[in-house]
């Protein structure tokens, strides 16, 4: 948005995008009782309904044909457990929303004179963590200043920058030179607005220590103070660039929204002067602390890749592991022959590097947005006596609204749906750890640490790195220790989902990978809550269960219902009534959120078209399981630009369409109606998905891209000579000293001696 408001050129619009742009309300609305009882019914249902296929369908044709063949069993057995791990599925998502349903009844949102009440003395900190890698600069930049304007008393935000530190590309440099930038320019920016409203507090508070009676002035003051920070805000929302639906809501959401607030404080205020009557003085030094603190934020950054004594593991949560571990202790540096090392300064000494300890953490993915009260409301429930030992609380991320293409309207649709289940899944203490936005107690942290030792020096793994969701295992961990997760009932948090078909598949294919791998280590948590007599509900094991591993058994169910022709005397009304309440509560679910109750066939075909990503991804895991080595963590593209997809992740999808149709064929042919109406509907699904989420050009596009990367090979580089022993010792070469003295290692005396000995056999002395 340029100074007249105008929104600039950005991403084109797809006919069938989003239109709407508004988020949705931040509290959810109260279901009926009728929609709690129509849920209630949609479960019996659908478990009812199951029962009846097994006995009417598969138990009855084995009682009539007890001789059916070796052949009809395998298919049988095989088609009813594809069918029972959809139905459970199915039946797991019901059972999730009907916990939401029970949660956004009950929820009342705390008022905001409880909020001011409860941190009007408030000494604790929180250190909001945002781990970086090669993101755009307008990304961070909304991020970090979403985070600096939470209103928290000691708040500081530190972006933890992974890039390479030293990138030899001219734009990359300029791009991560950028990026350091952002924290000084936020700090500056907030410099003179926070120095007038902490000296105003002070102040304030000097006033009213000697005499407590509040004068029209005290009033007045105050109110010219909220009219100067709304009016402040409302500059930088205008100065602010806006190219897309996500920077629109960053203006209107994030510095607007905290605009519009203080707004209503100072109608509130201007009443008051009105009418005479006025606030206490009290409530006067919470409202005139409370802009002290928005205004008020230590922003600066840390790149671990600078010490050579800091874990370098190519995935989020070390980086984040890196910081957390530095945290409550002063270091010095030191230069080595392997770069700079950190240590712990002796007492006495002057630190190079300080670390400040908090009581709570922030981690904030970089392109995700928080809103205005965020930090004071999660905080707030956790130092509720009975979550005492709640661990990690967080709002599952909603999707930004406006999505300019389709396939991010749908993607952000289904990113909706997890945003319910996750809340209901708190319901039955089910609570997974979302790792975009979380408030994590760091004593918790310290109970699951692992510590070990390498070439010398300690590093810390709070957040396990052995998956790619690492927020999945690390909730476990939790668990085993004896503490507990919840979901705040609230929209707070917004993140981005890839724009277009390339950079969905990588977040995708990383969502799919790990879970398996997590499951034993949840049966091993069972067995020690059992152990410790701590009662554990069957909803929560279920639960549980079908978040980490449906991936897997529903990629490989939907595969065997696309490509195994099974017998038509397996085929029965009843499966699809067992889904029909699925498919009704979902579409409901869609249009509470905003979407279109249509968009359920449109989530069927973009499942179908993702069916090769997520078994690329749960085969990774088996991969993993055999091989034991961590795969690595690939990041979601966020560019302008599209990002061309693999070749195999295009072509099969009109395979299944292909199949599809000879499929169709084939059973109309036989007469088999049934098969033939499910194979003609994934034709269909498959091929609208097809041409709206990856688009016909852009297959074309992708496909030859596949087939050049596939015939190109590298010339081969020349081996590089191998290094002579001789250059330890010839005086005519430098000795790295510093290596040798540092290090000190058998190789490079034996390299020493292999040269002196080769030297006495050709004569040299």
């Amino acid at each position: 948005m340029d100074l007249t408001g105008e929104i600039t050129a950005g991403r084109r619009r797809q006919w069938g995008s989003e239109r709407r742009s508004e988020p949705l309300p931040i509290v959810h609305a109260r279901p009926s009782t009728r929609t709690i009882t129509l849920g209630r019914l949609g479960i019996v249902c659908t478990v009812g309904f199951w029962l009846f296929y097994v006995f009417t369908t598969i138990v009855r044709e084995f009682v009539n044909n007890p001789e059916s063949g070796f052949r009809f069993t395998v298919e049988a057995v095989g088609y009813v457990t594809v069918v029972t791990i959809l139905s459970f599925s199915a039946l797991m998502y019901l059972v999730a929303r009907q916990g939401a349903l029970y949660r956004f009844r009950s929820h009342d949102r705390v008022p905001r004179g409880e909020l001011d009440r409860h941190f009007a003395d408030y000494d604790e900190a929180i250190t909001v963590l945002v781990p970086s890698y090669a993101e755009e600069t307008n990304v961070v930049r909304a991020t970090l200043w979403s985070a600096a304007l939470q209103e928290f008393p000691h708040l500081s935000v530190v972006l933890l920058l992974d890039d390479p530190p030293f990138p030899t590309d001219p734009d990359k440099l300029a791009t991560l030179t950028a990026t350091r930038a952002l924290p000084g320019q936020i700090e500056d920016a907030l410099r003179e607005p926070g120095e007038r409203f902490r000296a105003a507090a002070a102040n304030r508070a000097a006033r009213f220590a000697t005499d407590s009676v509040v004068v029209h002035a005290d009033v007045e003051l105050l109110a010219a103070d909220y009219a100067a920070a709304a009016d402040w805000l409302e500059a930088l929302a205008d100065a602010e660039p806006v190219a897309d639906h996500v920077d629109e809501f960053f203006v209107d959401q994030v510095i607007m929204g905290l605009a519009r607030e203080l707004r209503l404080s100072l109608l509130a205020l201007n009443a008051s002067l009105a009418q005479g009557s006025y606030p206490t003085a009290e409530a006067l030094g919470t409202l005139g602390l409370r802009l002290a603190r928005v205004f008020t934020s230590t922003v600066g950054f840390f790149e671990r890749k600078l010490f050579s004594s800091l874990s370098h593991e190519a995935n989020k949560a070390m980086n984040l592991n890196s910081y957390i571990g530095l945290m409550g202790t002063n270091w010095t540096t030191e230069q080595t022959s392997d770069g700079v090392v950190l240590r712990e300064t002796p007492d006495g000494d002057v630190p190079d590097l300080v670390v400040p300890d908090s009581t709570y953490l922030l981690t904030l993915d970089a392109d995700s947005l928080l809103l205005r009260d965020y930090c004071v409301r999660l905080v707030y429930l956790l130092e509720q006596a009975e979550n005492a030992r709640v661990a990690v609380t967080q709002t599952p991320y909603s999707a930004f609204r406006g999505a300019p293409t389709r396939i991010e309207r749908v993607a952000g649709a289904s990113t909706d749906l997890q945003h319910m289940l996750h809340q209901g899944m708190t319901y039955f203490n089910a609570t997974f750890w979302v790792g975009a936005n979380a408030v994590i107690r760091k004593r918790a942290l310290e109970d699951i640490v692992e510590t070990e030792v390498v070439a010398g020096f300690t590093v810390k793994t709070f957040i396990q790195d052995r998956t790619v969701i690492e927020d999945t295992e690390s909730s476990i961990d939790l668990g085993t220790h004896g503490w507990t997760l919840v979901n705040y009932p609230e929209r707070l948090s917004y993140s981005a989902t890839p724009p277009d078909f390339g950079s969905l598949i990588v977040q995708r294919r990383r969502w799919a990978n790990g879970g398996l791998l997590i499951l034993p280590k949840f049966f091993d948590q069972l067995r020690t809550r059992r152990f410790n007599r701590e009662h554990v509900l069957l909803t929560e094991i279920a639960l549980r269960g079908n978040y980490m591993a449906s991936i897997a058994w529903g990629s490989f169910g939907l595969l065997f219902l696309l490509a195994y022709p099974y017998d038509s005397r397996l085929l029965s009304p009843f499966v699809f009534l067992a889904a029909m309440p699925y498919f009704i509560a979902m579409g409901f679910d869609l249009r509470e959120a905003g979407h279109r109750f249509s968009d359920i066939f449109r989530i069927y075909g973009f499942n179908l078209v993702l069916l090769p990503v997520n078994l690329a991804g749960v085969l990774k895991s088996f991969q993993q399981m055999l091989s034991g080595e961590k795969i690595p963590f690939v990041r979601t593209p966020k560019v302008k630009d599209r990002t061309a997809a693999p070749a195999l992740y295009v072509v099969v999808p009109y395979l299944i369409v292909l199949f599809s149709l000879l499929t169709l064929y084939r059973d109309v042919v036989q007469q088999n109606w049934g098969n033939a109406l499910f194979a003609g509907f994934n034709a269909v699904m498959a091929a609208f998905a097809i041409r709206n989420y990856i688009g016909l050009r852009n297959s074309i596009v992708d496909m030859w891209l596949g087939l050049l990367g596939f015939l190109y090979v590298d010339k081969k580089k020349p081996k590089k000579p191998p290094v002579d022993p001789a250059s330890l010792v010839d005086p005519t070469k430098p000795v790295d000293w510093q290596r040798i003295l540092y290090h000190g290692d058998r190789r490079l005396a034996r390299d020493v001696r292999s040269t002196k000995d080769r030297r006495r056999r050709i004569g040299i002395r």
